[in-house]
């Protein structure tokens, strides 16, 4: 008999604890991941890898892009933010002439500079899918706490318009910290 409640009480305590266990799991927040890549010697970029390794957003058709938040330092130790935006070949005619919009949930809107050309080491030439832009001057601007709406400018006068979660933007805030 006495093995038997033992059992039980043994039985009770595992579930408690595994109960436990599975709540803190459960509500555990996201924890980012950051990349140091080494460009070249003394220009070193660090890449925001919200939750597994890019955010994914969808835009107001349903097309899925690739955001990534990263900080670029140089060799003279000038560390500048950006965010490259990349949806897949043929859903977009990217106006780089134009910056990107971004508005705040209470209506506050900044601008990024597009700074594809840039985007590339060997001076590729830039496709109208992908669109990178200069965060640095607006960023920490930015509230962490409210979603935000990009707005990409494309060739042909129409936006595409992707959503941009609070957590998102603390992820991106947060590489400002990398040293």
């Amino acid at each position: 008999m006495i093995t038997i409640l033992r059992f039980i009480g043994s039985t009770f305590i595992l579930g408690i604890l595994a109960g436990v266990l599975m709540m803190n799991l459960a509500i555990a927040p996201a924890q980012a991941i950051t990349r140091q890549l080494e460009e070249a010697p003394g220009q070193k970029v660090y890449q925001s890898e919200v939750y597994q390794s890019r955010q994914t957003l969808k835009d107001q058709q349903g097309n899925s892009w690739q955001a990534i938040a990263f900080k670029r330092t140089h060799p003279e130790h000038v560390a500048t933010m950006y965010l490259r935006l990349v949806g897949f070949p043929g859903t977009a005619n990217i106006d780089h002439s134009q910056p990107l919009t971004l508005i705040d949930s209470m209506g506050k809107t900044f601008t990024a500079a597009d700074v594809s050309q840039d985007m590339f080491m060997d001076q590729a030439q830039v496709g109208t899918d992908a669109g990178e832009y200069n965060l640095q001057p607006i960023l920490m601007q930015l509230e962490s706490a409210i979603p935000l709406r990009l707005v990409l400018p494309t060739l042909d006068q129409s936006k595409i318009i992707l959503n941009v979660s609070p957590d998102v933007v603390e992820e991106w805030r947060s590489l400002t910290d990398q040293p």
